[in-house]
């Protein structure tokens, strides 16, 4: 009897704990990917001016725009302007970096479903290393360019793929996603900083990098529980139709299973999008993609327009200290929102897009009328922007997600991630005159 009853416990119990194991196989899974997705494009916005600054200087010129950046590294005392900034705006190398990001994500979701998960994940793998090595042993500037470029197009779409990708696991792995992401900011620039602060070249440094693209194939050949009904290597029959709410509650908790609703007949309908149907989809993510950009927009104003013009002289931090803590305090407080989808999730994605807005008000103002007292106070916004600024884009994904049925959740996830990216142009591409303005002054 005792044989029998133990027989007969065995089913009950080994899913329970393969699908823990599973859960925590897809949650780390998903963060490493995160992580790794947006490494390289963070090292790239640190390393590509190293590397710039030393080929410009091995060529005996220094332009205008690297000149202005070496002098902002160390106080940039003969400007003229009371802001002590650089004539040439930060905005100039993010819309390098942005505008093929852009275009990948306006493009990519009308055709990206022909192309298997498998493939593109192992592009977005090769583009990365392609980067880190155009750029380590980038000979002229164009080949540093042409590594930034790289990194950019591997990120963007591996953000459209993986964020498709989640509609086919529990609600949950969305969060770790972000979480990833926020992390890259923060993890990027500091293994950059501390290597090259400990006296190996940037050159050395982007080899060494090289582990990042292995590691985002290892997590997602290796440590990833695929479902069944995703072929890594070939198109499926039915393009854009997401795992039906059966297959994911396979995959869920009870406390999850209780709030995922059922799909209607409707949603699995097999067979591809039309092209019109697309454009319904995208007519009905415009209530999404709009707050979203809002927020990115007056973020990057923010960092690209006025961060490098909040100078204290006075504070015991130089120009360069100054800035470079906005930009670590801005990253953390992304890192925290992004990771927040599991206690805090926020419908109203106006809200986030006004107090961001106000945000961008009062430092445009504190630029031109100098009255803030101190730079502990800006660092305090800044943390906040940040906040804002993942909590945006976490809760806007988690709400397409959950308000969008399976057979258009996939096209949807894609379709809206162009939304902080369209954001971030239009912000770099106006804060090119206000920062050139304050400098004149």
């Amino acid at each position: 009897m005792e044989q029998t009853a133990s027989v007969n416990a065995e089913p009950v119990q080994r899913p329970d704990t393969n699908g823990t194991c599973t859960q925590w196989r897809n949650r780390s899974g998903f963060w490493l990917l995160g992580l790794c997705n947006n490494f390289a494009y963070v090292v790239m916005l640190s390393a590509a001016h190293d590397i710039l600054q030393k080929q410009e200087s091995q060529n005996g010129t220094l332009p205008t725009s690297a000149t202005s950046a070496v002098e902002f590294q160390g106080g940039n005392s003969s400007n003229s302007s009371r802001y002590d900034c650089n004539p040439v705006s930060t905005a100039a190398v993010l819309l390098a970096d942005i505008l093929p990001t852009l275009a990948i994500k306006l493009s990519a979701p009308f055709v990206i479903h022909k192309l298997p998960y498998g493939f593109r994940v192992l592009f977005c793998a090769i583009m990365a290393a392609t980067s880190f090595l155009l750029v380590s042993f980038s000979s002229a500037v164009w080949m540093s360019i042409l590594g930034v470029i790289f990194a950019s197009i591997g990120a963007g779409l591996g953000e459209l793929s993986f964020l498709s990708l989640t509609v086919y696991f529990s609600s949950d792995i969305l969060g770790y996603w972000g979480s990833g992401t926020g992390g890259a900011g923060v993890a990027g620039a500091f293994l950059y900083s501390i290597l090259t602060q400990a006296g190996l070249s940037p050159q050395v440094t982007l080899l060494l990098m090289l582990v990042v693209p292995v590691a985002m194939l290892l997590s997602y050949f290796v440590l990833l529980v695929l479902p069944p009904s995703l072929p890594q290597w070939r198109v499926r029959e039915t393009e854009y139709t997401a795992v039906g709410s059966e297959d994911r509650r396979a995959l869920m908790d009870e406390s999850e299973e209780e709030e995922q609703e059922k799909s209607t007949p409707e949603d699995r309908t097999a067979g591809p999008l039309a092209f019109t149907e697309k454009l319904h989809v995208i007519k009905g993510l415009l209530r999404f993609v709009f707050p979203l950009g809002l927020v990115y927009f007056a973020e990057y104003f923010i960092n690209q327009g006025l961060m490098e013009l909040l100078y204290f002289p006075k504070f015991s931090l130089s120009h360069a200290e100054q800035y470079r803590w906005y930009q670590t305090l801005y990253q953390v407080g992304v890192l925290v929102s992004r990771s927040s989808l599991c206690c805090v999730k926020i419908r109203n994605l106006w809200a986030l897009s006004v107090l961001q807005v106000v945000n961008a008000v009062l430092l445009l103002f504190a630029v031109r009328f100098q009255f803030l007292p101190s730079v502990w106070l800006v660092f305090i916004i800044v943390l906040y922007e940040g906040l804002l600024g993942g909590a945006a884009y976490v809760n806007t994904f988690y709400f397409i997600s959950k308000e969008t049925g399976d057979r258009h959740r996939e096209f949807a996830m894609a379709a809206a991630s162009v939304g902080d990216s369209l954001g971030i142009a239009l912000a770099g591409i106006t804060a090119f005159p206000v920062h050139r303005y304050f400098c004149s002054l």
